[in-house]
């Protein structure tokens, strides 16, 4: 086992997670992946392995430290980009059924690839445009948790996710610390698509202190039809 890894497994330790040696080997294999797929397309700018196993790992870890895991079975990853948050919750709860959506094919085919290396099952990834997956029946109101990690502002990563949410589900949003007035809009945006912002938890990076925010969106009632708008419009025009 790595140093890096053994650091990550008494971080979560002092969160009440445990990981076993295969969980940590997923863990180099994920991460030797990252680096030798990051040579041929962009998919960090961290490529320190330290780095990784906190900014990227622990960090996709981190709405186990609030949300009741166990519960949840099926998730849907917005814009996962290398897999973000949804590969590390899916190594550390391999009961959960993850559903990814990316809009950039490259980005799809290296995620399908890095789920065969580390040898997982209930992974499904797709190749599209949330907008687009959003007004698919399949997809529509069918997971317990959505996530995103960066993607947009939170009234646009509203519009994205909440329509795939189950009532009395959850919408996660993974962030940077935000200002005010984006937590304005993301409360109005919530209430027009079925949701409520519910909590919001601050924590900090170990070793860096970065400061992160876990926000909460519960699904409250069936997210009118109209929305998710056609690609593009949510970004263009977002709710307020």
């Amino acid at each position: 086992m790595s140093n890096s890894g053994q650091h990550l497994k008494h971080l979560l330790e002092k969160e009440g997670l445990t990981l076993s040696d295969d969980q940590l080997t997923q863990f180099e294999v994920y991460y030797e992946q990252l680096i030798e797929w990051n040579q041929k397309i962009n998919l960090t700018g961290i490529v320190e392995k330290e780095e990784v196993f906190i900014k990227h790992f622990y960090d996709s870890i981190a709405p186990a430290f609030y949300l009741p895991m166990n519960n949840i079975q099926s998730i849907i990853d917005i814009g996962a980009g290398a897999g973000f948050p949804s590969i590390p919750l899916k190594i550390v709860f391999p009961h959960l059924h993850i559903t990814i959506v990316d809009a950039l094919k490259k980005r799809i085919t290296f995620l399908e690839h890095l789920v065969d290396a580390l040898h997982i099952q209930d992974v499904s990834c797709l190749h599209g445009r949330a907008e687009d997956v959003g007004q698919q029946t399949e997809h529509r109101e069918h997971y317990d948790l959505a996530t995103a990690r960066a993607v947009a502002k939170l009234n646009v990563l509203n519009e994205f996710c909440l329509p795939f949410v189950k009532v009395g589900g959850c919408f996660v949003a993974l962030k940077a610390n935000i200002e005010d007035e984006e937590h304005k809009y993301a409360a109005s945006s919530a209430v027009k698509l079925g949701g409520s912002l519910t909590s919001t938890h601050e924590f900090t990076l170990p070793i860096e202190e970065a400061k992160r925010q876990i926000i909460v969106v519960n699904k409250k009632a069936k997210t009118p039809k109209k929305y998710p708008r056609k690609a593009g419009t949510p970004l263009k025009k977002p709710l307020v």
